[in-house]
């Protein structure tokens, strides 16, 4: 019997990666599947967390399909954050996509954390732009790393911004992100934790453990959103926040109560358990907010945008 022809995987890098997917390509991809996954139309396990507090680091394994879609995808990112200190980068990971018909294995996406660093700067900026208020135009961001840059320069496509004030534990840090925002048109200036707070719009882009902001010092009318509370022992947020917040949405509502900022909120007894809507019910329309509202979003990372991602981004690749 004929042994039948092997047939390599493709795999690509992030050089191909960046090569082929625009932001534009991303922003539409990630708005469509948070969508749909507010919609129900999607299947996500729950993921699967391994932490490494030794070393400072953690690894999410995520997967997840958008109904109807020809894949699916499971994927590996680690987050080490001592990283720097050794000249490597915070972010590593890879991303497999495999067939929804067949269940080959399509493609290996070895891009090392990009995709799920866009996918967060996508979901982020989204949410953020779609609840702030209409004439918000001073953003200020809690962390140094690529993930506060990629939110800046991301929400910076979707709505003017005038300012982005840069709070960091490490100042040479927020000053090295400031000098970066500015080469890329952007104003910044490193800011105190409360300058940060008050800010039109804030995005908290840290893996903190202890909140990074003072409720009290949020204004009135201005919007938060946390990205880097994804796992259990993570927390950006404080409770009180959410008692303020007049509106407040998740990227998954199961997600966020396990080990999100909303959990723990919702715990402390600060909000409701099913005091929050699903973020993507927020992107078709305007949201009907008051000006002197404080709106809060929670996003904790959802594997069906992944898949919609890393396919949409294997199908530019392809062909």
């Amino acid at each position: 019997m004929a042994a039948s022809a092997a047939v390599t995987l493709a795999v690509f890098d992030t050089a191909a990666i960046k090569k082929t997917a625009s932001s534009q390509l991303v922003l539409d991809t990630v708005r469509d599947a948070l969508i749909a996954h507010a919609e129900g139309r999607t299947s996500v396990p729950p993921p699967l967390h391994l932490d490494f507090p030794e070393t400072d680091g953690d690894c999410h394994v995520k997967a997840g399909w958008i109904t109807g879609a020809t894949d699916f995808t499971v994927k590996i990112a680690t987050g080490f954050y001592r990283n720097p200190a050794l000249g490597l980068p915070t972010n590593h990971g890879l991303v497999c996509v495999v067939s929804a018909h067949t269940g080959q294995v399509r493609a290996l996406l070895d891009d090392r954390g990009l995709l799920t660093a866009w996918r967060t700067a996508a979901a982020g900026a989204l949410i953020t732009h779609a609840m702030a208020r209409p004439d918000a135009v001073i953003l200020a961001v809690f962390g140094t790393g690529e993930q506060a840059r990629l939110q800046a320069t991301w929400l910076a496509e979707l709505r003017p911004v005038s300012t982005v004030l840069v709070h960091g534990r490490n100042p040479h840090r927020a000053a090295a992100l400031c000098d970066d925002l500015i080469s890329r048109g952007l104003p910044a200036r490193p800011a105190s934790a409360q300058q940060a707070a008050a800010a039109d719009m804030v995005i908290t882009t840290t893996p903190a453990t202890v909140p990074v902001l003072d409720a009290a010092q949020v204004r009135e009318g201005a919007h938060v959103t946390g990205i880097g509370t994804d796992m259990p022992h993570k927390n950006e947020l404080p409770p009180a926040l959410f008692h303020r917040a007049e509106l407040i949405a998740t990227d998954d509502h199961a997600q966020c109560l396990d080990h999100g900022d909303f959990g723990h909120a919702v715990r402390a007894g600060a909000t409701a358990r099913d005091g929050d809507i699903a973020a993507g019910l927020l992107l078709g329309t305007p949201v009907d907010r008051p000006d002197t509202a404080i709106t809060v979003a929670d996003l904790t990372g959802v594997g069906a945008l992944d898949a919609a991602l890393a396919s949409a981004v294997l199908d530019q690749l392809l062909h």
